[in-house]
C-alpha cells in the first residue's frame, strides 16, 4: 500500500458502519462510494468451514438469531480468548443456516438510525465482500483494497479450523491471492500471520495490538509470553520489523494526554515504527462523544447527557481529533464514517 505523506489511507471499518449495520452489503458499498481506500471485513468460520464476515464468532449482538425458536438449543457458553461468553457461535452453524439470519445494528443506543435497517440484510461470506469490492472498483474506476482481519485464530485452531489455510484457499479461489497492493491481512495473533506469510499469500501483513492484555496465542514458539504493551515498545518493534509489514494500534496509543486524560498531542509510536520500516494503522475514529477523547467531546443544544455533560450519541469535535491523529504521520485510519475520514484525508496538506 502506498500512502502519500501525511495523507492517511481511509479504511471503512466493517464497511460504513456509522451509517448501516456493520458487515452488510450496503455498508460495504456505501464505504466504497464515500471514498474509502480500503474496507475491513473480519472473518470467522462456520461449522462446515465457510469464512463468514462477523466481528465476533458470538453473533447475538449483530443478528436476529435469538429470535429464531428453532435455534434456541444452540445457545451455549464458551471461553473465547479468555473471556466467558454466552450466546450463539458461528462454528455451531452451517453456512446454509447462518444465511437465513438477518443482520442488526450493534450500537442501537448510539446509532438508532442504523437500527431502521435491522433485518433488511443477511450475513456475508468473505467471498461476497471481495465480489462487492471488485464490482465497486470497476464501477468507480479506482482500485479499492481490502483489510481482512483474522479473528480468534488459536480458538478456532483448537477446534480443528486452520483459518490461515482457509483464508489462503479463499483468496486464491476469488482471485485475491496476488494483490499485494490492494490486500492487507491483520490479526491480534502473531502465529497466524507467520503461517500466512509462510503460505506464500502476497499481502501486507499487519500485527494488531490491543491497549491491554496479551495475544491469545502467546507464547509463540519458544519465545517467552509477551503482552501487547511490550510489542509497542522498542524491543517489540525490533522483533516485528521484517516479520510483519506494519502494526495497527488503538488511537489512544497515538494520543499524548495530560493529567485529566485530555489529548494534547501525539506520541512517538509512529515515528519509532517508521524508523524500523513498519507502517502504522490506527482504530477506530468515530465522531460520537462516547468514542472521542475528552478534549474533543462537545454538548450540542438540547443534547446534554444526564450529568449535564455531552450526550454520548451526539457528535463532538471529530474534526479536531481526526486531524490530530492524521498529524501523527499514521499511514491509515479505520473509520466508521468513511466520508468523514475522506474529508480529513483530502483536506490534509502533504
Amino acid at each position: 500500500m502506498v500512502s502519500p505523506a501525511r495523507r492517511p489511507l481511509v479504511i471503512g471499518h466493517r464497511g460504513a458502519s456509522g451509517y448501516r449495520p456493520e458487515h452488510t452489503a450496503s455498508a460495504y458499498r456505501l464505504a466504497c462510494e464515500m471514498g474509502a481506500d480500503l474496507v475491513e471485513p473480519d472473518v470467522v468460520a462456520t461449522r462446515d468451514g465457510v469464512l463468514v464476515v462477523r466481528h465476533e464468532n458470538e453473533i447475538s449482538g449483530t443478528t436476529d438469531v435469538a429470535d429464531r425458536p428453532h435455534f434456541v438449543d444452540r445457545r451455549t457458553t464458551k471461553t473465547v480468548d479468555g473471556e466467558l461468553l454466552t450466546g450463539w457461535f458461528t462454528e455451531d452453524f452451517t453456512w446454509e443456516e447462518l444465511a437465513t439470519l438477518g443482520s442488526r445494528e450493534r450500537l442501537p443506543g448510539i446509532r438508532p438510525e442504523n437500527a431502521r435497517f435491522d433485518g433488511a440484510e443477511g450475513i456475508l461470506r468473505l467471498r461476497d465482500v471481495l465480489a462487492i469490492v471488485d464490482e465497486r472498483s470497476a464501477a468507480l474506476d479506482r482500485p479499492i483494497g481490502v483489510v481482512v482481519e483474522v479473528k480468534h485464530a488459536r480458538f478456532f485452531e483448537d477446534r480443528g479450523f486452520d483459518l490461515a489455510e482457509m483464508l489462503r484457499a479463499e483468496l486464491a479461489a476469488c482471485g485475491w491471492a496476488d494483490r499485494r497492493r490492494r490486500l492487507v491481512i491483520e490479526s491480534f495473533e502473531l502465529g497466524v500471520l507467520d503461517r500466512l506469510r509462510a503460505s506464500g499469500v502476497r499481502a501486507e501483513i499487519v500485527f494488531l495490538a490491543e491497549r491491554l492484555g496479551s495475544p491469545a496465542d502467546e507464547p509463540v514458539g519458544d519465545a517467552p509470553a509477551r503482552d501487547y504493551a511490550w510489542y509497542r515498545g522498542d524491543a517489540g518493534l525490533d522483533l516485528l520489523a521484517g516479520r510483519v509489514d506494519g502494526i495497527s494500534v488503538a488511537k489512544a496509543d497515538l494520543l499524548r494526554v495530560d493529567a485529566l486524560g485530555e489529548a494534547v498531542g501525539t506520541t512517538s509510536l509512529v515515528e519509532r515504527a517508521h524508523a524500523r520500516g513498519l507502517r502504522v494503522y490506527t482504530w477506530t475514529l468515530r465522531p460520537e462523544n462516547r468514542f472521542l477523547n475528552p478534549a474533543f467531546r462537545r454538548a450540542s443544544p438540547g443534547g446534554e447527557g444526564d450529568d449535564g455533560g455531552a450526550a454520548p450519541e451526539q457528535w463532538g469535535d471529530w474534526r479536531g481529533e481526526f486531524a490530530m491523529i492524521a498529524g501523527s504521520g499514521v499511514d491509515g485510519v479505520f473509520v466508521d464514517h468513511p466520508d468523514l475520514g475522506a474529508a480529513i484525508r483530502d483536506g490534509a496538506t502533504a
